[in-house]
């Protein structure tokens, strides 16, 4: 699996929250391309992941001027 670039291992069969929980990710924080496809929020918790599954995970941050 892939998750931003870099190769991971231990993450298959578990869920997407589960995955971005171990990554230190808040889930209200990101959005999720799993395999070129963005992820709805309320999939997180019902979409298991694959060995071969490639996820981009986009954080958000407050900020600015």
């Amino acid at each position: 699996m892939t998750i931003n670039g870099v190769s991971k291992t231990g993450y298959a069969n578990v869920t997407v929250a589960e995955m971005l929980q171990r990554e230190g990710y808040q889930l209200s924080h990101v959005a999720i391309e799993l395999n070129e496809q963005i992820l709805p929020k309320g999939q997180y918790e019902e979409t298991v992941l694959g060995e071969d599954d490639v996820i981009e995970v986009v954080s958000f941050m407050g900020g600015g001027c």
